[in-house]
């Protein structure tokens, strides 16, 4: 009879190996949260997502505007050739942002915010602004062939210069009055478009604020009365114009898809194209320039409604490809601000994310027709010169705080720059330096007077190559000898 022998107990120092998961898709989960959490995948996700975005828009602009370039009757390369020209620019901006130091964008946010007043204001100049014609709203200054949009540079102006207003008098003074001075420019910024009428630069500059409120740490209630305040201003502006008030019916319409024999001819006649454009699409497309709806069934096909057009020629697939990529860009940017040991640069990554990434979202979902339709463009996909250029450099903004992450500006420094920051000549990143050891080393650096008088020593140095005198000293003289007169007698 043969007697089962025991297990052997596992040793102490060795504790026994668990078994293996049974589900797969866990250890890949695990394998790929580790893959994100490595140094510098923030930054060449995001660096990626813009590429691609960029691409796609260039390729869409070319496409949904063939029509009509060959109409205007310089060719179908028109359009895209001019798209073109300003994303390099905003491609020169978004490196010259990843290039600098993040001390310069506390430099140049009030620079940004005078240059925004100035725009806005001239405008509302009869004769400068432009535009009235063709959307209904001056919001454009013509200087040649490309047209400026100052709301655009307002909302930049606001992100950049809000987030460190806001954080350096919140560091100070945490309480309410710490908005004041934001909150002044705000107001102003939403004024000049009020005059306007501009509802969708509107609606995008009211994100970057409630952003900056939201992320500063405000008090819940006061954000409340914000947000309440600008969704009165904006029902008081759409009230004011028949055909704003009109798109709410539309939008109505449109999410039922129950369109009045009036509409269709009429102020629903862009929203039912392009829910029309979609379902053509189905799943794969008609393929890349085989849209019909850009043979003017869809009147603002290359700008506001090119989501659609995205739709039918690349099919559901494509449109949910480029859903995902927002929503990485999303996720990744917070992730961004997550990573920053400084406030500033924490408040600035998630205001430049969240501004891009809601217009995005609400562009998208204006054509699904699930919100009113507002007029504001699909970043990086619609074409519009002043859109691009902002927005690539804002995204290089962005880029600049995830290069300055605390893990990854370790990694540079141990592991080297990527390959691609090696090509476009983008320096090392360094760490910030503390605000009381800045400071000190300012105060230590002469000023254009010279030293301060406070720290000259009160012997100078002899020049170099010249032998300085020895100092004379007088002789002392020796004390007069007292004689002692003799008594008298």
């Amino acid at each position: 009879m043969t007697t089962a022998t025991p297990a052997r107990p596992g040793r102490p120092d060795q504790p026994r190996r668990p078994d293996a998961d049974p589900s797969p898709w866990r250890g890949l989960a695990r394998k790929l949260g580790r893959l994100i959490d490595t140094p510098q995948t923030d930054y060449k996700v995001l660096l990626g997502i813009t590429l691609v975005l960029t691409a796609v828009g260039l390729t869409m602009v070319l496409s949904s505007s063939m029509v009509t370039s060959l109409e205007g009757g310089a060719g179908v390369w028109q359009e895209f050739i001019k798209q073109g020209r300003l994303v390099v620019v905003g491609l020169v901006g978004m490196w010259a942002a990843m290039r600098v130091r993040p001390s310069f964008f506390r430099r140049l946010g009030p620079w940004l915010m005078v240059l925004s007043f100035v725009l806005l204001v001239a405008v509302l100049i009869p004769g400068v602004g432009v535009g009235g014609e063709e959307v209904g709203t001056n919001a454009w200054i013509r200087i040649g062939p490309v047209g400026i949009q100052p709301s655009e540079i307002a909302k930049i102006g606001l992100a950049v210069w809000g987030s460190n207003e806001v954080t350096r008098r919140v560091r100070a003074t945490p309480n309410a009055r710490s908005f004041g001075p934001f909150t002044l420019a705000a107001g102003a910024v939403f004024a000049l478009c009020v005059i306007q009428g501009d509802l969708g630069m509107m609606m995008a500059i009211s994100v970057v604020v409630v952003a900056i409120y939201y992320f500063g740490g405000v008090d819940r209630r006061l954000l409340g009365v914000v947000v309440g305040g600008i969704a009165v201003l904006g029902a008081a502006v759409i009230g004011l114009a028949s055909y704003r008030g009109k798109r709410i019916e539309t939008w109505r319409e449109t999410l039922t898809l129950n369109f009045h024999e009036g509409t269709t001819q009429g102020a629903a006649y862009q929203s039912r194209q392009g829910i029309l454009s979609l379902s053509d699409g189905s799943m794969f497309g008609q393929g890349l320039g085989q849209s019909r709806a850009k043979w003017f069934y869809l009147p603002e096909a290359k700008n506001d409604f090119i989501f659609a057009v995205l739709g039918e020629e690349l099919g559901w697939l494509g449109a949910l490809l480029v859903v995902l990529l927002f929503a990485g860009l999303t996720w990744f940017g917070i992730r961004v601000a997550l990573a920053q040991s400084d406030p500033y640069l924490r408040m600035l990554a998630a205001t430049v994310t969240v501004g891009i990434t809601v217009q995005a979202f609400y562009n998208m979902s204006y054509v699904l027709g699930l919100v009113p339709m507002t007029g504001i463009q699909l970043p990086l996909i619609s074409a519009g010169g002043t859109s691009a250029v902002i927005t690539l450099s804002s995204l290089g903004i962005l880029l600049n705080c995830a290069r300055h992450e605390p893990a990854t500006i370790s990694s540079m420094q141990h592991e080297g720059r990527p390959l691609i920051d090696r090509l476009f000549l983008l320096p090392e990143p360094r760490p910030a330096e503390p605000g009381r050891e800045r400071r000190e080393r300012t105060r230590a650096r002469p000023a254009q007077y010279g030293e301060p008088v406070t720290r000259r020593r009160t012997t100078q140095p002899p020049a170099a190559g010249r032998a300085t005198p020895p100092r004379r000293t007088p002789p002392r003289t020796p004390p007069r000898p007292t004689t002692r007169r003799p008594g008298r007698p």
